[in-house]
């Protein structure tokens, strides 16, 4: 049976109602114990029997066509084979549901994927790998340099009034060009993959964040029918975008694994993931304020410049917040994106929203000095009442609440002038900066069944990249059938089981969460019906059943297992609505007058996510977005040879992420709100709004400290310090 939902209208408040106790409780996630004892299996750790090992050979120019002399290392010991057949560009675009680009012999940039290598052993294959003779005709026609990529505005583009005239005619005004840095990922576990064949079916055990997706995907890669894969990945070390499609690893091993008739691991060295996988595009981005007298926006305006592969299409969009966050009736929104010879653009955590709220939230604190007013009060002034841009209303949204309790919680009272505190060679600042994330509802499955000894399992291929979804569709399953959570279990990540929406985009727990909800529904009908009342007077707890007079342990109500399938969908209220997550950032920083070095003493996070299903995984998803907001601020930044295109700084000891000693305390705030439009359990997503904004606070209390004004990001010492006084 399926209990199926289009999300068309507002849904009760059930989870009010049902009092288990096992929502938004603070539950460590399960599988914990596994990962810190070492015992949940990753991609890379399976080890089947006479499984080979695959190295990727890499590009070595920047553009032009290879050739491969196969008989250059033939000889080698280990050696099994040298494969180029469908080889793709770089890893799939998020949701694409298409087999990337696969180019044959042409190369776009220098580190692409060409071939794999297969041997006995890891050490063989890499030793080959390096060996391996590749014959190059190079095009010289290299565009390397940002600056000299030629950029085309892209559809889209919002020109409402007349911005030019409002900001001829504005009291106070700011006319300001930013730039920011491509970015990496850099999840903990690289990108890997195990394949083996079955006849006509191949089986991969890999690390994806989007299951529904990335078999689709594979399957297009390689000519099959979908119904010939399967994936698994029931425990992913990190994701944040990278692994949203599939990657060479998969395809890599799937093909040679054919071709050797055993099972091939495919593990991405450090330096291919820098290469290999997509990244943060960087951008130029100019925006525009204009206000009256009193501060009240009347235009605003945002464009971006940002750069991506010939042919590769996606443009980050850096610009949605603009669209709706503050008012102004003048406003121009525009997109352009050029093509240069580097690794593919796509998404990573907050795509849009990570870089583009640096700008608009800089931007605003500008413009707040300009007009005398107190920054929070600007924001709040400027809250519009309905979508600036098409007139829809908002579903929900605690924007003043956000900024007013963090504001409180934080001390924000207790800021000074800038430049006015000082503790020894150390200048002492606060910021501030609004946080917005859209929120996204996925079409979703997921199976539920509940068994006569109190027990529950939850299955879809819905997956877990560290963020809590095996606790949170646990707890969720626990509330609706009323038994503790240590009583359901939960299966993950396989694509023989129930279509989740897969992790990303903010929309996991949401849609996941809703079908799992859907399909405990289902069972609560079966257990009324058989209790002799209503649904709506039903009462589920610690495993009794009371209802009608009635009340009876759910073992007397049942002969058997009893199975619904969850069906979300979303509907109306998506269209009817607009639908985000809002919140704000706070910190505080020390500057040093002697050297520019910037140091985060604390941050707060006031976040506005509807109900929150699990505060400890909740916290720990804005504790993250906060830490990647100091490394956005101050650490961050893919650095391009001027020359070739290639990723010079392709590890993680020069591409620089904080660390402990970078972060400061952290401190996170939720606001309590139900968003009824959103889906049936008023749930918002979170993971990405903990990001956006956080490293604006950062750099806007820069300012307050010392006086500068940082436009180019990161704020390295080098970046302050001649401007100090």
């Amino acid at each position: 049976m399926t209990e199926q939902l289009k999300m068309d209208k507002v849904q009760p408040h059930l989870l009010d109602e049902t009092g288990q106790g096992a929502i938004t409780k603070p539950m460590e996630r399960p599988e914990g114990p596994l990962k810190v004892s070492g015992t949940a299996t990753y991609a890379a750790e399976y080890n089947l029997p006479n499984m080979a090992e695959g190295f990727m050979v890499r590009a070595g120019i920047s553009k032009g066509t290879y050739t491969i002399d196969e008989s250059s290392v033939k000889g080698m010991p280990g050696f099994l084979g040298v494969y180029t057949d469908k080889m793709p560009r770089n890893s799939a675009q998020g949701t694409a549901g298409t087999n990337p680009i696969q180019p044959g012999d042409k190369i776009s940039y220098l580190g692409q994927p060409i071939a794999v290598v297969v041997a006995e052993t890891l050490e063989q294959a890499r030793d080959i790998a390096k060996a391996l003779k590749v014959d190059y005709t190079t095009d010289d026609d290299v565009k390397a340099v940002f600056e000299d990529a030629t950029f085309e505005e892209q559809d889209g583009t919002v020109d409402q009034g007349d911005l030019d005239q409002a900001m001829s005619d504005a009291a106070f005004s700011v006319d300001a060009t930013f730039t920011t840095a491509s970015h990496n990922s850099a999840a903990m576990e690289p990108h890997a993959a195990v394949a083996e064949w079955e006849g006509d079916k191949v089986t991969v055990r890999g690390s994806l964040q989007m299951l529904n997706y990335n078999k689709q995907e594979l399957a297009d890669s390689l000519g099959i029918d979908v119904k010939n894969v399967r994936l698994l990945a029931p425990y992913i070390g990190g994701g944040f975008g990278s692994k949203l499609g599939i990657d060479v690893s998969c395809i890599a091993a799937a093909v040679a694994a054919k071709q050797l008739g055993r099972p091939v691991r495919v593990v991405l060295h450090r330096n291919h993931v820098f290469e290999m996988i997509v990244e943060r595009t960087e951008t130029k981005q100019r925006v525009r304020l204009a206000a009256d007298k009193d501060g009240t926006l009347t235009g605003i305006g945002h464009d971006d410049w940002q750069s991506n592969l010939p042919e590769e299409g996606l443009a980050e969009p850096v610009s949605i917040a603009t669209h709706f966050l503050y008012g102004g009736e003048n406003r121009k929104i525009a997109q352009n994106l050029g093509v240069l010879n580097r690794p593919a653009s796509g998404s990573v955590r907050a795509p849009g929203e990570a870089v583009g709220m640096l700008a608009l939230e800089n931007a605003m604190d500008e413009l707040a000095e300009a007009v005398g007013i107190d920054p929070i009060e600007l924001r709040i002034k400027n809250i519009p009442e309905k979508h600036p841009e098409n007139g829809k209303p908002f579903s929900s949204r605690a924007l003043e609440d956000a900024l007013r309790q963090g504001a409180d919680a934080f001390g924000w009272s207790e800021r000074k002038e800038p430049k006015q505190r000082r503790e020894g060679e150390w200048y002492i600042g606060m910021g501030v900066a609004s946080s917005a994330r859209t929120n996204i509802l996925m079409e979703s499955r997921a199976l539920v069944t509940l068994n006569p000894d109190g027990t529950a399992l939850v299955q879809t291929d819905m997956t877990d990249i560290g963020t809590g979804t095996y606790a949170i569709l646990g707890q969720i399953a626990a509330e609706m059938l009323g038994i503790p959570t240590e009583k359901v279990t939960v299966q993950l990540g396989d694509t023989d089981l129930p279509e989740g929406p897969g992790s990303g985009g903010s929309w996991g727990a949401s849609s996941a969460g809703s079908a799992v909800f859907l399909g405990a529904k289902g069972i609560r009908k079966k257990l009324a019906d058989r209790l002799g009342c209503s649904v709506d007077d039903l009462r589920l707890q610690d495993g009794v059943a009371t209802g009608g007079n009635n009340r009876r342990p759910l073992a007397e109500l049942m002969d058997g297992p009893m199975v619904e399938e969850g069906h979300l969908k979303p509907g109306d209220t998506a269209e009817d609505f607009h639908q985000a997550g809002y919140g704000a950032h706070f910190a505080e920083v020390a500057v040093n007058s002697v050297t520019g070095e910037v140091r985060v003493r604390r941050m707060l996070a006031a976040m506005a996510a509807g109900r929150i299903l699990n505060e400890k995984t909740a916290q720990s998803q804005v504790w993250g977005g906060q830490i990647w907001g100091i490394g956005t601020a101050l650490h961050e930044a893919i650095e391009h040879d001027h020359r070739t295109g290639h990723v010079v700084n392709n590890d993680l000891a020069e591409y620089h992420i904080p660390v402990n000693l970078d972060v400061g305390d952290l401190e996170v705030l939720f606001v309590e709100e139900r968003d009824d439009h959103a889906n049936p359990m008023q749930t918002k997503g979170i993971g990405e709004l903990g990001l956006a904004g956080a490293g604006a606070a950062i750099t806007n209390a820069i300012y307050n400290a010392c006086g500068v004004r940082i436009r180019d990001y990161p704020a390295t010492p080098d970046r302050i310090f001649p401007h100090l006084d």
